[in-house]
């Protein structure tokens, strides 16, 4: 019993002292860190080395560090060995500490991150797309460096990594030195600012880069793939101009050294905006007649806006994550609105209001003050809650707040009381009644953001007529062609045709299809789609729906062979013809949806066949980005064409580190489990298969 009782005092007086740690965390500052990184992709490793500075504000006896199942092969205090608890967390490191003495603390260690360090590309037959990168979204760069889970412990990181001497680094920062060793080489960047450890980041791969210099002299780096030198200007098109716009709107210099941005494999979101340092999704670089469809504008603008709205400032905590979602959002429609114009951006907001006010209407409406609001609430309703602070204050004294606010607490983290303060200041004014409509409450204001609409752009004005008379009349009553004509609004006659296309008259379509505006036409194939015309009918409209298949635009194209190919039976062969060479979107979308439909044509060219099925079956391997997989796999179970390295590809893929993707391929997995001859299959091929492919895999046989 007596040891029992040992123990316990023991394992309490361990976890009491992690709790007092916690106190007296914020009585100590840390003020500068010099790292040290070794990426080992054989083995998933990095080797590390850390050197702290830090100052004591108030006698402490400890202070700690968050670290995730890291290995400690070396503590030193001050140039001495220290001792130290660990639980696989956090580490404690123990020392008397007087007020106002500075001290210095070196770590060394190893780990295996099972998050925020992705190793890609190392498994796979493809040589020259091997990457390895990190994603320290919120709190968990601690997973490869003892640093802190906390945002408001801010520190002037200089991050060193070495790797063989074929790739590129990129990393927070100036890049001051390149040394040579015989086999590797250390990439030395240097940080002037103290910023929050979730925001220090490194790519590591095969890259050439674009360079550029902002009005105000900041250099701008754009990389990419070697293969991809012709994706280069569409895809990173407008950079300057929208660095240049930002610095200008918000009226704070750019608070860091540079600008860097670098795409990498199987990405976890659209982007990630470290500290001078964005890493995105390679799913965004495009060629020129992608850039209609799906370009990097909006992305670029909201990464480059978090580097005042959240890296300079940061919030206290997920409360106030508004002010960094919600302005990164609101000033990346600014841009697009510099760049495209006021329709564009009024219309972009009615989008996001309808979707908002739908949200309110299912009692699902959220305050923006919830820590754990939807990316709905943070990013489109915050940007709302600015568009409407800035009526509410106007031009000049919204600009003046935001640069007091940013000036007050740059390289410090905020509150969105403290922001309000500063926006009232700037305006002599009280904004109680504004934050309880906008900030506060869950619903959505939709009759105060229609009124902030129609007032800037009449197109909108325009359709709030034909909303009101569509409801209190017939829809087949109404003078289509004069609403039509009285806007030159691209915008609101895409909505036209979205919203009425069933009843437009025959003149509407036809001015449509001559207008040769490729949003225009676009819309009329997403429209068309979901009409079946009758025998005669849908002859009227056949040439100029084969025209769409001409457009340049890759999703018109894809909509138009759908519909064509399963309304026109007898030209099936000419329209696979006419797209077999084109590929579309980063995503192959047209490439694949023609595999697929050349597979299920019966008379088309039959002897190719096996070829077609093995060129759909080979982009569900690891080698194409998620979204090209998801919808290999989706095509091949519609056509009931599954085969083993399908199978095998699909169980490898429920491990896989995107959430999204995983999700998907977890649940088309528990589908296809429920047919016995799939199942039997499975589980041959799972026999062949190493343990960590077969994680999730597992939990099926455990339920037999």
């Amino acid at each position: 019993m007596r040891s029992i009782m040992c123990r316990l005092i023991t394992v309490f007086i361990f976890f009491f002292s992690f709790l007092c740690v916690a106190q007296h965390q914020d009585k100590v500052d840390f003020l500068s860190a010099k790292v040290l990184v070794y990426p080992i992709p054989e083995k998933e490793l990095v080797e590390g080395q850390v050197d702290y500075q830090f100052v004591s504000k108030e006698k402490v006896d400890s202070i700690f560090l968050d670290a995730k199942n890291m290995n400690f092969t070396s503590v030193e205090l001050n140039n001495k060995n220290s001792q130290f608890d660990y639980d696989g967390k956090q580490i404690i490191i123990r020392g008397k500490f007087k007020k106002g003495q500075i001290h210095s603390l070196r770590l060394k260690y190893s780990c295996n991150p099972k998050q925020t360090v992705y190793f890609v590309g190392w498994e796979d037959i493809v040589v020259g797309n091997e990457q390895i990168w990190t994603q320290g979204q919120g709190k968990y760069t601690s997973h490869w460096l003892p640093s802190f889970d906390d945002m408001e412990e801010k520190v002037e990181f200089d991050l060193s990594v070495k790797t063989t001497k074929d790739f590129t680094v990129i990393s927070n920062g100036k890049m001051i030195n390149r040394q040579e060793l015989e086999r590797n080489i250390i990439w030395q960047f240097e940080m002037q600012q103290p910023m929050s450890s979730y925001l220090l980041a490194f790519a590591i791969g095969y890259y050439n880069k674009q360079e550029l210099v902002s009005n105000s002299g900041i250099p701008l780096e754009n990389y990419y793939y070697p293969s991809d030198s012709l994706r280069v200007e569409p895809t990173y098109r407008y950079t300057k101009e929208i660095f240049d716009f930002l610095e200008a709107e918000i009226g704070v210099p750019y608070p860091w050294q540079n600008y860097k941005q670098v795409p990498v494999h199987d990405f976890l979101y659209a982007g990630m905006e470290n500290t001078g340092a964005t890493i995105f999704s390679d799913g965004f670089m495009i060629d020129s007649t992608a850039f209609i469809d799906k370009n990097y504008v909006n992305v670029n603008a909201h990464e480059l806006a978090h580097q005042w709205f959240g890296n300079l400032v940061t919030e206290k905590d997920g409360k106030h994550h508004w002010l960094h979602e919600g302005f990164a959002t609101y000033y990346a429609y600014l841009a697009e609105k510099q760049l495209f114009g006021d329709d564009h951006f009024y219309w972009k907001l009615y989008s996001t209001a309808l979707q908002l006010r739908d949200l309110s209407d299912k009692g699902e409406g959220q305050s923006l003050l919830n820590p754990k609001a939807s990316s709905l609430t943070f990013y489109e309703k915050g940007a709302w809650a600015l568009v409407a602070l800035r009526e509410v204050i106007g031009d000049d004294a919204f600009r003046n707040g935001v640069q007091n606010y940013l000036s007050t607490y740059k390289f410090k983290n905020a509150t969105v009381s403290q922001f309000l303060q500063e926006m009232a200041r700037a305006k002599d004014i009280d904004l109680l009644a504004y934050k309880n409509k906008w900030l506060d409450s869950e619903d959505f204001p939709m009759e105060e953001a229609m009124a902030i609409l129609v007032k800037h752009i009449p197109s909108l004005d325009l359709l709030s007529q034909l909303n009101f008379e569509f409801e209190s009349t017939q829809s087949d009553h109404l003078d289509y062609e004069a609403y039509w004509n009285a806007s030159s609004s691209v915008n609101f006659k895409q909505y036209v045709i979205k919203k009425h296309h069933r009843v437009l008259p025959r003149p509407v379509i036809e001015k449509a299809f001559a207008m040769d505006i490729i949003p225009i036409r676009q819309a009329l194939a997403v429209a068309l789609l979901s009409i079946s015309p009758s025998e005669e009918a849908k002859y009227v409209w056949k040439n100029s729906f084969e025209s769409l298949l001409k457009d340049e635009s890759y999703v018109t194209k894809e909509l138009a062979l759908i519909k064509l190919w399963s309304t026109f039976e007898e030209d099936r062969g000419i329209y696979l013809n006419q797209l077999e060479n084109v590929e579309g979107l980063p995503n192959k979308n047209i490439r694949l949806l023609w595999l697929t439909l050349a597979l299920v044509t019966p008379e088309y060219r039959v002897g190719e066949k096996p070829l077609f099925f093995k060129e759909l079956s080979s982009y569900t391997g690891t080698n194409y980005n998620p979204e090209v997989r998801q919808t290999a796999f989706q095509f091949l179970v519609d056509i009931e064409a599954l085969s083993e390295p399908v199978f095998k590809d699909l169980i490898q893929a429920t491990n896989h580190h995107s959430w999204q993707f995983r999700n998907f391929a977890r649940r088309l997995l528990d589908e296809l489990w429920k047919d016995e001859g799939i199942r039997i299959q499975l589980q041959e091929i799972a026999k062949r298969l190493n343990v960590n492919d077969l994680r999730y895999f597992n939990t099926k046989l455990n339920l037999e």
